[in-house]
């Protein structure tokens, strides 16, 4: 059980993709494109699962190349061949146009409020972030939004939460890493920082997982627990 309240860090690291950004909008284009809505969450997680095994071999992939490919693999066969670059750019397209979760901007700007100084660390590129954010209207809530491409690999590699962590001038124990995906979490427990995790509906956390130092529903949940 987490506790009521926690020691309120100087830092929150935000992880992006799921974390803030609602995917839920992306089933109905997998739908029009020709594929089951519930293929949205295996595309994702294997396009996950294909960074991090080319991050395991030296490898810093590009997010949006990745994603395309996977993508475009899944539709082979299910689609005309004239139709696959078309009904990739209907996704892709969609993917850079989401929105954030209901709770992120009351969250965010309540987090804000109290001082800690707010940044993001994705896998995906920071063009993403700062589109979301900006259609969210909360860029100015942000200090910094960052992205792995300029740094040594993916998450949950040690170095990416180090560089970030570095450009901010805190040390570790200074900063929480917040995300709703567990990978993230025994990441950044590993590099040193504490740590917030998202439930965001999830059964429960894994236990073969660093356990999160916070455990809550959404941000406005996470702004109580730190005030």
């Amino acid at each position: 059980m987490s506790p009521t309240h926690a020691k309120t860090p100087s830092l929150i690291v935000f992880d992006v993709n799921e974390t803030l950004s609602d995917m839920s909008p992306l089933a109905e284009k997998f739908e029009t494109v020709g594929l089951p809505p519930h293929e949205r969450e295996a595309w994702f997680a294997g396009l996950l699962r294909d960074g991090f095994s080319l991050t395991s071999v030296g490898e810093n992939p590009d997010f949006a190349q990745l994603a395309a490919e996977s993508l475009r693999l899944r539709l082979r066969g299910r689609c005309p061949e004239q139709d696959l670059d078309r009904h990739v750019d209907t996704v892709m397209m969609a993917f850079g146009q989401l929105g954030v979760h209901p709770d992120v901007v009351a969250g965010i700007r309540s987090l804000r409020s109290t001082g800690i100084r707010l940044v993001t660390l994705s896998n995906g590129s920071t063009s993403l972030a700062e589109g979301l954010l900006e259609r969210a209207g909360i860029t100015a809530e942000f200090e910094k939004l960052m992205g792995v491409a300029d740094g040594p690999a993916w998450k949950p590699t040690a170095g990416s939460y180090r560089r970030a962590l570095e450009v901010c001038g805190v040390q570790a124990d200074q900063a929480m890493l917040v995300a709703v995906h567990p990978w993230d979490i025994d990441g950044a427990a590993r590099a040193g920082m504490r740590t917030g995790w998202l439930r965001r509906g999830a059964a429960g956390y894994p236990s073969y997982f660093h356990a999160p130092e916070v455990e809550v529903d959404d941000l406005l949940e996470l702004a109580v627990a730190l005030a």
